[in-house]
């Protein structure tokens, strides 16, 4: 970055972190005493580099020693409601914050968790594009809003995967990968992180098919009539159960083991570890099946390629860490104002969502630091009759910083002068639709 791009950066971040709401460029500039139109055109056509940004948290990460023991990846996709397809990726698709098919923008998030130090920040993020979105009467509109040419389309498990196999090569310290079942399902997502020698506990459906002994499989032999086989198959009579039927056979068995501490006291719940066999890439391979039963009794299930001696702490500590990536998206959203980003280029899309992982890994690092400089105290968490003393949350850092940065209070006359330049604005906007409407193009 330039110095003034980073002077830009600075005031966006500095209004990501103490804004309470309407997050949006106009009033960030506002906050930031910036003019308007230089912050939108920074975010949406500036040039500068949004993976230098990404990469320089991971690099940052990489050399934290707090974070080499412990740390995992976590892999989530989370949509947000738009108004049009004019911004980009914008479709009629599944968004899991509303339970509905709707206009939504979805991104691929990898966050960061380390239990070990009360840690977690989104690390890295892909915006999705629905294979629509590179039909030819879609070529204007991808043009208008700077979409990359080279840009080709990919699965959300790609997207996904690309991320994981970046961070591993940028040297970022983790111990698995963990997802849930719209990765999880995907046995080829599950091949290539085994094939990388990359740990994952990724959860799939109860109705997804194991085996409980190795399988025969391959091309069956032909009988001299028809066709000669091509398409390999099991070739004994080796049942496949679905991992629900697992859960339920007598032999298998359940154990309480505690999860993690909590606010409320420590996470106990009910375990099931049996080993497995799944058909991947035309051969058979083994795998942990994890199975959980929540304080609901609702049963998850998980498949883990972590070595057939690994201690079954282990395995269910794999089965719990992905609740973290619910408090980075948390903390990204509600907190830094992610979800209230409103631009519609692709560039402003990279640019917001690199400036959220730059603020998410900095509040981050000041948890950590203060951790460090501030012990939690044993003797007051006994006085207190408490496991665990809280920590340092978001939402302090933000309290702290807004205490000692205050944003700027308008006179009157700067009240007034705002007030006027939004209405020189709103009559601007409809004067270009009543134009725009009449089929005439606006006077230059």
């Amino acid at each position: 970055m330039t110095r003034d791009t980073s002077d830009y950066a600075f005031h966006y971040l500095s209004a990501q972190l103490r804004m309470e709401n309407d997050r949006n460029f106009a009033q960030m500039a506002r906050k930031t005493q910036i003019e308007p139109q230089n912050l939108q055109h920074f975010m949406s056509h500036s040039p500068w580099s949004a993976r230098s940004v990404i990469e320089q948290v991971q690099q940052e990460i990489a050399q934290t020693p707090d974070l080499l023991v412990g740390s995992v990846l976590l892999l989530d996709e989370s949509a947000e409601e738009k108004a049009s397809e004019k911004s980009i990726g914008c479709a009629r698709q599944y968004n899991g914050r509303q339970g509905k098919v709707d206009m939504s923008q979805m991104g691929v998030f990898l966050a960061y968790a380390n239990l070990d130090v009360n840690l977690w920040s989104w690390v890295d993020a892909d915006l999705y594009l629905p294979k629509h979105w590179f039909a030819p009467e879609k070529a204007a509109l991808r043009e208008k809003l700077g979409m990359p040419t080279n840009r080709e389309f990919a699965t959300k498990w790609q997207l996904g995967l690309s991320m994981i196999q970046k961070a591993h090569t940028q040297g970022l310290p983790f111990e698995i990968v963990a997802c849930d079942a719209h990765y999880g399902q995907c046995s080829p997502f599950r091949h290539a992180l085994d094939q990388a020698g990359i740990g994952y506990c990724a959860d799939v459906a109860a109705n997804e098919r194991v085996y409980l002994q190795c399988p025969a499989f391959g091309v069956p032999e032909g009988c001299g009539i028809g066709r000669i086989p091509e398409i390999a198959r099991v070739l004994d009579e080796t049942p496949a159960l679905t991992v629900q039927e697992v859960g339920q056979l007598a032999d298998t068995c359940w154990q309480t083991m505690r999860v993690r501490p909590t606010e409320r006291g420590y996470l106990e719940e009910a375990f099931a570890f049996v080993q497995v066999w799944t058909l991947r890439d035309g051969h058979p391979v083994q795998e942990w099946l994890i199975m959980r039963e929540e304080s609901d009794h609702k049963i998850s299930y998980a498949l883990s390629n972590a070595p057939s001696d690994t201690s079954l702490d282990r395995l269910a500590w794999s089965k719990c860490v992905r609740y973290f990536v619910e408090r980075s998206n948390q903390d990204a959203k509600s907190e830094l104002g992610f979800d209230e980003f409103c631009g519609q280029r692709w560039l402003a899309w990279e640019h917001h969502v690199a400036l959220t992982i730059l603020s998410c890994w900095f509040v981050a690092q000041t948890k950590l630091d203060w951790s460090r400089d501030y012990p939690r105290d044993p003797l007051l968490a006994s006085e207190w009759e408490v496991d665990v003393l809280p920590a340092l949350s978001t939402a302090n850092v933000r309290e702290l910083l807004r205490a000692t940065m205050p944003l700027p209070q308008l006179s009157e006359d700067e009240a007034a002068e705002l007030v006027v330049t939004h209405l020189v604005n709103r009559t601007r906007s409809r004067k270009s639709r009543l134009i725009h409407r009449k089929g005439a193009s606006p006077p230059v």
